[in-house]
């Protein structure tokens, strides 16, 4: 092909059948491609269990869902995995083995075998000793992973189907704003849709 004596008019037909062939081509190409499930690089299932126990001894079920009920190990998993630093990647997943750990010295069985009342006394104990450890410690901005484990587990479920919708008050879509919406002590609170 010469394109020398060609005019504007076949320039542009020959420009939008390459880019026609090349969009299309490209989607008929992706569409052949399969979407594997994100698999953590930090947590096996094992552990992915772990977590949402001990969320829910963080966050139990009462009258609304707990967050194991919320299945809130796969998100807590995916923020470490993607938005942590290694430095704190590693603290947390430090801490996760040691909970486990001093659990099993303890209890002689793993956190996820425990009692609720034990599992509870125990993640009180083990906060006490990190806030001491932290008081002491010469690094004092170092991350913790109890407080690291809190907000992760606060964050995803708050912000799951069962944490917005049957923990909080839900409105989907939300009329005019209304500044000065009476609250009685005790109502739950509103979610953002």
């Amino acid at each position: 092909m010469i394109f020398i004596n060609m005019t504007r008019k076949e320039a542009l037909n020959r420009v939008a059948l390459i880019l026609g062939g090349v969009v299309i081509g490209a989607e008929v190409w992706l569409s052949g491609c399969r979407q594997q499930p994100l698999a953590s690089q930090l947590f096996d299932e094992r552990n992915l269990g772990l977590l949402n126990e001990i969320a829910d001894t963080i966050l139990p079920r009462t009258k609304t869902p707990g967050a194991k009920d919320a299945d809130v190990a796969p998100v807590i998993a995916l923020i470490v995995n993607d938005c942590y630093s290694q430095i704190n990647q590693q603290t947390f997943l430090d801490g996760l083995d040691k909970l486990n750990r001093d659990f099993n010295d303890e209890f002689d069985r793993d956190f996820k075998d425990g009692k609720t009342g034990d599992r509870l006394q125990f993640m009180k104990d083990f906060q006490r000793r990190e806030k001491a450890f932290a008081a002491s410690d010469q690094k004092k901005d170092s991350p913790r992973f109890f407080g690291m484990m809190m907000q992760l587990t606060l964050l995803s479920y708050f912000t799951s189907e069962e944490g917005c919708t049957k923990t909080m008050r839900y409105v989907p879509v939300p009329g005019k704003f209304i500044g000065d919406y009476p609250y009685e002590r005790g109502d739950r609170a509103w979610a953002l849709g």
